[in-house]
């Protein structure tokens, strides 16, 4: 048996990232799921490679506080506070917050399994 608490707090930031992403997996050796949280402010997005998709990940983002914007080639959706969006694998999405926004996003995005498999979207 196995029980954690993590505070992303206490976490690092990833470097070299688009906006402030903590590994809350990592810290608890979690190794079937992916879970890290976001301080997302205006104008700046979650992913590394803008519109993306994944083959087999299934990805999903909660947001804590403020407005997520997730493009997808379709529309973008408004993701508010206590609102999950959730992308199936293949479905290109770019999670950010708008530059015009009223402030930060805080966000926790959830992928399964933990894979690196995000390839970049070129449209259609």
């Amino acid at each position: 048996m196995g029980y954690h608490v993590v505070d992303p707090d206490g976490l690092e930031p990833e470097p070299d990232r688009p906006s402030e992403m903590r590994y809350v997996s990592e810290a608890a050796g979690l190794e079937r799921l992916g879970l890290r949280t976001y301080a997302v402010e205006p104008g700046e997005e979650i992913p590394l490679s803008g519109m993306h998709y994944h083959d087999e990940q299934e990805e999903a983002f909660y947001v804590i506080s403020g407005t997520l914007s997730v493009e997808t080639p379709e529309e973008t959706y408004r993701v508010e506070a206590d609102q999950f969006f959730v992308a199936e694998p293949g479905s290109p999405h770019r999670a950010h917050v708008a530059g015009d926004a009223d402030g930060p996003a805080r966000v926790v995005g959830i992928g399964a399994p933990p894979v690196s498999d995000g390839h970049t979207f070129e449209g259609e």
